[in-house]
């Protein structure tokens, strides 16, 4: 055999391997779950058995117009094929979480202080004031997530729910070409949306999973979930005492969603959320984030970002559930999210 054919027999090879980790099911192959009753899940924004496995019997029935004991029976079935529900033992999700991915921001400062950089399955919410560099890290994640594994990437693509306008393909090119990527191959693998409002915003995060599972599909597994801003469109919708609670309902749904998405795909979650000043706080840092105890809760990883001089930027871990507060400083440069 030539050492041409060897390579071809070791391409064919790396492709079979590609399409077994791949596990497919459609959802027509639940019990219980006819063709008539697969389109409406499916028009209701269930794509995958993970997706039906992680929503409540009501959730089901309404979409579906199902009964809720039938539901409960198609989620039992779901569960069972997607290893999702039940009781385990702490090793066993100790062995699972090593199947847990971490994005590097650039900077061996601010991956340090995330435990290793950006973490899939979990939000990571970035907050601080304008031009603190929550737009530009997501940018820079956007590209380093394309990366190899052994470079601090995952090969994978990446999902964007823009809603402030935003998203700049010139800086994506810049820092592509900073890493030694191909800037057009990383821009294709980048699919942007323009969320016009907050039901918009909502509604793209089940467009999102029904991308997510047309590209797995495909061999392409999407690790990265963007939403930059979380909170502006419902700040400015929902204004005054009398809509807050509307507002913070709608929100939770949002971010569980956006949890959700990051669960079933084993994807990392990064959203930016904007800030406001308290005047009655007469000591400390009266900057806090919008959104109040509802994005407090859910979010995984808090990071505040603030200036420093020139290129320097401050970033601080308030919140984690294993990781200590603590403080990183980078630089934000032409080149991206560096160390200083």
């Amino acid at each position: 055999m030539s050492a041409e054919e060897e390579k071809m027999e070791e391409i064919k090879e790396a492709q079979e391997e590609l399409k077994n980790d791949v596990k497919i099911v459609e959802i027509e192959d639940l019990p219980f779950v006819g063709p008539a009753t697969a389109e409406k899940l499916r028009e209701a924004g269930y794509f995958s058995v993970e997706a039906i496995a992680v929503a409540s019997p009501a959730e089901l029935s309404s979409a579906a117009e199902i009964g809720e004991s039938t539901a409960s029976k198609i989620i039992s079935a779901a569960r069972k094929l997607a290893s999702v529900g039940g009781f385990e033992t702490g090793d066993v999700v100790y062995e699972r979480r090593k199947n847990i991915g971490k994005i590097t921001t650039g900077s061996n400062e601010l991956d340090r202080l995330l435990g290793g950089g950006i973490e899939t399955q979990s939000i990571t919410e970035l907050f601080g004031e304008f031009g603190s560099g929550k737009t530009q890290i997501c940018h820079q994640v956007a590209v380093n997530v394309q990366l190899p594994k052994d470079q601090g990437g995952l090969n994978g693509a990446v999902v964007v729910i823009d809603t402030e306008g935003t998203f700049r393909p010139e800086r994506i090119i810049q820092m592509a070409e900073a890493k030694g990527l191909d800037p057009d191959k990383v821009l294709k693998n980048i699919y942007v949306a323009q969320a016009y409002n907050s039901n918009h915003q909502m509604l793209l995060v089940d467009n999102a999973k029904e991308l997510a599972t047309r590209l797995k599909k495909d061999g392409v597994n999407v690790r990265l979930l963007i939403v930059d801003s979380l909170t502006a469109h419902f700040r400015a919708e929902y204004v005054g005492r009398g809509t807050l609670a509307d507002r913070q309902q709608k929100l939770n749904k949002h971010l569980h969603d956006l949890l959700r998405f990051g669960e079933i795909f084993n994807a990392a979650i990064v959203v930016t959320n904007q800030v406001m000043a308290k005047p009655d706080q007469f000591f400390g840092d009266p900057t806090k984030p919008v959104g109040g105890h509802i994005v407090a809760h859910t979010a995984t990883f808090r990071v505040y970002l603030r200036k420093s001089k020139g290129e320097l930027r401050v970033a601080r871990l308030i919140d984690s559930p294993h990781l200590p507060e603590g403080e990183a400083i980078f630089r934000i440069t032409e080149r991206g999210v560096e160390d200083r």
